[in-house]
């Protein structure tokens, strides 16, 4: 890859973090031009060995989440691999971790040795809850935040079956999402200042507000002037639609919208007879039986039929893509969204665009997603390591180098 553009060209990141929620926000800084060193144990980053090709260590979720870093394994266990970390340190922008605070601490990598070593570093500590709480210590992955803030209790309410998780790590990568604006916001603040700084961006704190923002309702007042839950979203029928050959998305909400649907379905004496379309907050408080009435009335006609029935200006309808349709679906090839790219290890790969359009800092990024250590070496000489510092390091094991082109 040549030089990296964008928006971040010029940062460096230290990137500690494993699994889903800190990859995800590095993997956007490094989209946008920064770069990203991942900092592996020995073993690797777990998703790694998850799925096809994990044998070789990159499996599908590693390849989604790390594109665009290089990587270094470094065995922070050692004294030797704590001091090359700092070496690094020196240069860096950035250092994000989920590593719980304190094993950073017993590592020697909490902030205050950091920031001694680099005081203009952002150090940006993803953490399951606030370390000012009881819960701080506990260790969380998505399952656990989404049950803890509610959510799985959320899908039981709207859907009256038993509680269950949402079938994305929705709480994982939303926290990350948050977390590169958080991050973000935190270089500017440097740049105003020229002062680093250590922030916490913990999982449970970040998803209570999702949830809650929609759902606290009549508890916003206190006292309380009504029942948690948002009823639009919390009824049953709040579903795509069966249409005669398929399933549609209809949304139909404002009180221009639901005097459309009721003419494109001859019934538009409801307007005036039927208390319960007067305006939207009686309409919300009956959602789940109008529901129903569109519910009903979608599956008398094709979804086609109701694409052109229904004015798509004026009434969001969209048909009910699955995991097949969605890869071929005609917007999405027109920008180019889904790609294919020759990975050097495994060959032939879908990969997904950067989903933002810039007018000036171009991001045109692509570096292949990196095998374990790919880059140990070439991260150490460019810190400053000598060759026979470098064979020291290998040779004790505190950096582990890339693999040899055989190894797989």
């Amino acid at each position: 890859m040549t030089n990296p553009t964008g928006p971040l060209a010029g940062v460096r990141v230290l990137d500690l973090t494993t699994v889903f929620m800190g990859p995800s926000a590095t993997q956007m800084m490094g989209d946008l031009g920064a770069d990203v060193i991942k900092v592996e144990a020995p073993g690797g980053d777990s998703t790694r060995a998850i799925g096809p090709h994990g044998k070789e260590g990159l499996g599908p979720l590693f390849l989604g989440l790390n594109r665009n870093k290089r990587s270094i394994a470094i065995d922070l266990k050692t004294p030797a691999g704590v001091a090359v970390l700092l070496k690094l340190a020196e240069t860096a922008d950035v250092l994000a971790t989920n590593v719980r605070p304190a094993a950073m601490q017993r590592l020697g990598l909490g902030y205050e040795t950091l920031a001694q070593v680099n005081p203009k570093l952002i150090y940006a500590s993803m953490v399951g809850f606030s370390q000012k709480g009881p819960y701080a210590a506990k260790a969380a992955f998505d399952d656990m935040i989404q049950a803890a803030t509610g959510l799985a209790a959320a899908m039981a309410r709207s859907s009256g079956e038993a509680p269950r998780y949402m079938p994305i790590t929705i709480a994982d990568r939303s926290v990350g999402l948050y977390a590169f604006g958080v991050i973000s916001a935190a270089l500017y603040a440097r740049s105003q200042t020229g002062h680093g700084q250590s922030i916490e961006i913990p999982m449970f704190e970040t998803m209570v507000p999702y949830v809650m923002g929609d759902h606290l309702y009549g508890h916003t007042f206190l006292p309380a002037e009504g029942d948690f839950g948002y009823p639009r979203l919390m009824t049953p029928n709040r579903r795509p639609y069966q249409t005669k050959d398929g399933h549609v998305c209809c949304l139909i909400y404002t009180d221009l919208q639901w005097k459309i649907f009721l003419q494109a379905i001859g019934k538009s004496h409801l307007l005036t007879t039927d208390p319960r379309f007067a305006d939207i907050r009686s309409r919300t408080a009956h959602i789940d039986a109008l529901y129903q009435l569109v519910a009903d009335e979608l599956a008398t006609r094709t979804t086609r039929e109701w694409q052109a029935l229904l004015p798509e200006s004026d009434i969001p309808i969209f048909p009910m893509h699955t995991f097949e349709s969605l890869l071929e679906d005609e917007h999405l090839a027109a920008t180019g969204f889904f790609r294919e790219t020759t990975h050097p290890v495994v060959g032939k790969i879908r990969e997904m665009a950067v989903p933002s359009e810039w007018s000036g800092t171009v991001p045109d990024n692509h570096r292949p997603v990196p095998s374990l250590g790919e880059h140990s070496l070439d991260i150490l000489r460019e810190a400053g390591f000598d060759d026979a510092a470098i064979a020291g390091l290998v040779a004790e094991r505190a950096v582990i180098p890339a693999p040899t082109p055989n190894a797989h």
